[in-house]
Order: structure tokens, then sequence, then C-alpha cells
């Protein structure tokens, strides 16, 4: 996303932020600040500090993580997300907050889910997107914050480490198909649940952030851009990387997380008001999981390769003169 946003408005115009210690790459394409969303002050000495306009409120503790620890949940959640609300209402800043299918719950109608309808989640994570969806929207009602969020399904990229969600499996999947060419699901064969591509989510988060706000008839919308289970995804990667490839399934406490979720969105409303249009479906992403991820495998195997090939050389004899 930073360096999508960076192409477009220049590398020093937008400001990258975190908790973590950004690698060198990450520093070398333009800046970075520490930032805390809990910190309200902070939030607001860096607005004030680079000039901001925009702000995309990434942080969040994910579903499976939240009801590991509910308590950081519920804090980093809401209370993270009130910071950058109350700072978005002083400065009149745009904000884009993403929301998740996770926001619906068990008694939400499962396929073709709309953008309106019953949302009464039973997860940390659920609860606090309902909550995020709703303020947001009284914030722009009542103090004309411009804010806009669209509900992502489950993401998959390459490029990053899952980070603590139900839908996890759809990345780690890859790695286990290229390590070992077997997998171990935490969910049941049979799960179907929506997903996007990481670059068809970047594509539509920047389309709505930059969208018009005259051009919004509401302020959340759904996303939604194919939809598989566990068992379908494996089979697209037997096709496409080794027919012998292995899935065992051991449900654990994620599979009640699933069977609240939607197993397809309407998203209707978002490709009518500000074009959303996914171009990846789930053999486009398997093939590119797989062309982006194999190399690495391979580098990984060499390296290990000749590591014990030095290590079986016996050492040279040095002899005294």
């Amino acid at each position: 996303m930073v360096n999508t946003l960076r192409s477009k408005y220049g590398q020093e115009n937008v400001i990258a932020s975190d908790i973590k210690k950004p690698t060198l790459a990450q520093r070398s394409t333009g800046p970075f600040v520490y930032a805390d969303v809990l910190n309200y002050r902070a939030l607001d000495q860096i607005v004030v500090d680079y000039g901001i306009d925009w702000v995309v409120h990434f942080s969040a503790i994910l579903s499976a993580a939240g009801e590991r620890n509910p308590a950081l949940g519920l804090n980093v959640n809401i209370n993270g997300f009130q910071n950058i609300l109350e700072v978005a209402k002083a400065h009149k800043l745009r904000l884009l907050s993403p929301s998740t299918m996770g926001a619906f719950g068990p008694s939400t109608p499962k396929d073709d889910t709309p953008d309106l309808t019953i949302m009464r989640p039973n997860t940390i994570y659920g609860i606090s997107k309902v909550h995020m969806e709703l303020l947001g929207e009284y914030y722009c009602e009542k103090y004309g914050v411009d804010f806009r969020s669209l509900r992502y399904p489950g993401i998959i990229s390459a490029d990053s480490p899952p980070g603590g969600g139900t839908t996890d499996y759809a990345v780690d999947i890859f790695h286990g198909a290229l390590e070992h060419n077997r997998y171990t699901c935490f969910l049941k064969a049979e799960t179907r649940l929506p997903m996007a591509y990481i670059d068809d989510c970047i594509t539509g988060t920047v389309q709505l952030l930059e969208a018009p706000a005259e051009s919004l008839t509401q302020r959340t919308y759904n996303v939604h851009a194919c939809a598989f289970s566990p068992e379908e995804l494996a089979q697209e990667i037997r096709q496409q990387h080794s027919k012998d490839f292995v899935i065992e399934y051991a449900p654990d406490f994620r599979q009640d997380i699933a069977d609240t979720w939607p197993r397809t969105m309407a998203d209707i409303a978002a490709r009518k008001d500000w074009g959303w249009n996914p171009l990846f479906g789930t053999s486009d992403i398997v093939r590119s999981m797989l062309d982006k991820l194999a190399p690495v495998y391979k580098d990984a195997a060499i390296a290990s390769q000749s590591q014990t090939a030095s290590a079986e050389v016996p050492p040279a004899a040095v002899t005294a003169n």
C-alpha cells in the first residue's frame, strides 16, 4: 500500500508508520515514523509535523489473535481507533479504516451477504469492527469526518507472513506445499470463505481512498473477489504445483470463527460507486503465489545443500615445516 501511494503521490508525501523497526529497504523508500495508536498526543503531533491530510488506519488485532488476547484486541481495535478518529475530527482528515467480513456473525445470511444486514458477530475482532463502522459513520454525520471503510475478505499475499487471522491457512498452505509438499489445515475441508489477492486489495483500497465524497452512497462497503474452501484451494495447488500435494485437516478454535462468516459477499455498491473490479480469481491467486514463493524455497534449498556439502568436506591438513 505504501509503495503504491508513493508511486502516485511522491516518496516524501506518504508517511509510513508502525511500532516495529522498519527494514533498511523500507526506510530507504521514504519517511517512516513510530506511531502507537494508543498514544493520542503522538498521533496528533505526527499529523501536525508532517501536514497529514489523509490517514489509512490499518492497526488492528485480527480474529484469532483477538480471541487469544481479548484485552489487547479491545484496547488496540477500539481505543486505538477512537484516538485516530479524534485526530481526524480535530484536523479535518480523510480517514480510511478497513473493516472485515468478520463484522458479520452467525445470524447473518451466508451467501451474497449484503452491505446492510444483521450484524451480530461473536468475536472480539468482529465486535470491535462493527463498533468502528458505526462510530465512523456517526462522526461523519455529526462532525463531518470523511470516514470510509471496506469490509475485506481473507487477503492473500506472498509479501508478508500471516498476521493472526482465521484465513491465514490460505497463505500458509503455499509455504507447506513448496517446502514439504503437504499441509495441515486448521479449518475443515469444506469451509468456504470470501478471499481476495493483495494486488486487488491494494487497488480497491486506493480507489475508495481517492473516490470523490459525492460518489459515495454509503460509508462502509463489502468487497468480494472469489471464494474457495481449503479442499478447493488444495486441488488448484495440485493442478499447478504437484499432483502429490497432501492436505490434512485438524480443525481448531478458528473453525468456530469461520463458521460465523459469510461464504460470499455482495459488493454491487462498491463496483457501482467507486469502481471495485478485482482481477484475480482462485487459479490466478495460486499461480501468482507459486511464482513469487517458489524462487524463495529454491534458493533456500540450494543454500542448505551448499552448507551440507561444506560440512562433509574434511578439514585440510596443516603441516609445519
